[in-house]
């Protein structure tokens, strides 16, 4: 099952183009043979209609965005076949594969060494359970913390801008709007912000100060449904920073004797 609400998200679309959105997906291995002449008359519109979605989703035009929504669609609607230890297999590289330590440094001196102001964390859905976990560590590190969702008021954010020093967000796909409405409000105010997404270009990792990305193995399933080490990964890349975390703190306090 593909959810195209990640594919579309964000873009000014028509009624018509998320029909031929569809349509693309649906018929993933026959559009390229089809053309866009096909695709058009099949969906009662021009030639020019499709090649004009095609850029409004971003793609140089019909043959580029094919090539760039094929792997996607097909990472999907393939069934998890590999070898169940690879699937389980989570290595220190795979994190600093996609980041660095000076951003991990980075993280601990901007949002976990703040001692006068909160961290917000904010995150929704499946990833709301993620940064449940991040807020209740912080909370035992002596952090000072709060945490909010998309049930919460966004008051709870707004009224508390003042004594927020750093805001960290969570979003698997990078594209949820509730998030990036936080982002925006943190920019205005000179708030710190850092989050964690997956590992492909997104609109909130271009809107954070600091972005750390994560492997997501379906990047179209939006609802979660299939097997996937993303959240795994995330938690422990947490459980990576604050040990750096952690053992910054101890060295300093060595100094200090």
């Amino acid at each position: 099952m593909v959810d195209i609400s990640k594919i579309i998200q964000g873009k000014k679309l028509t009624e018509l183009d998320v029909q031929i959105v569809q349509y693309i997906i649906d018929n993933i291995d026959h559009v390229l043979q089809k053309g866009v002449r096909e695709i058009a008359k099949e969906n009662y519109t021009s030639p020019a209609t499709v090649i004009r979605l095609s850029k409004k989703l971003g793609y140089t035009g019909f043959v580029d965005m094919y090539y760039q929504l094929l792997p996607l669609i097909k990472k999907v609607e393939v069934s998890q076949s590999g070898d169940i230890e690879d699937f389980l297999q989570i290595s220190q590289t795979d994190f600093l594969s996609h980041n660095t330590l000076e951003e991990i440094e980075t993280f601990i001196r901007k949002v976990l060494n703040h001692e006068q102001r909160y961290i917000f964390i904010y995150a929704t859905g499946f990833s709301a359970i993620a940064g449940e976990y991040l807020y209740k560590k912080l909370l035992v590190l002596g952090r000072k913390t709060i945490f909010a969702s998309a049930t919460d008021s966004v008051g709870v954010f707004e009224n508390n801008l003042e004594d927020i020093g750093a805001l960290v967000v969570i979003s698997k796909s990078g594209e949820t709007q509730t998030v990036m409405d936080k982002l925006h409000a943190a920019k205005e105010h000179r708030v710190f912000t850092a989050s964690f997404t997956k590992e492909t270009e997104n609109r909130i990792a271009e809107l954070s100060d600091l972005n750390f990305k994560i492997l997501d193995q379906n990047k179209l399933d939006d609802r979660n449904m299939l097997p996937n080490s993303f959240f795994p990964r995330l938690l422990l890349l947490f459980e990576f920073i604050l040990k750096q975390y952690v053992e910054n703190l101890g060295s300093n306090q060595n100094r200090k004797k």
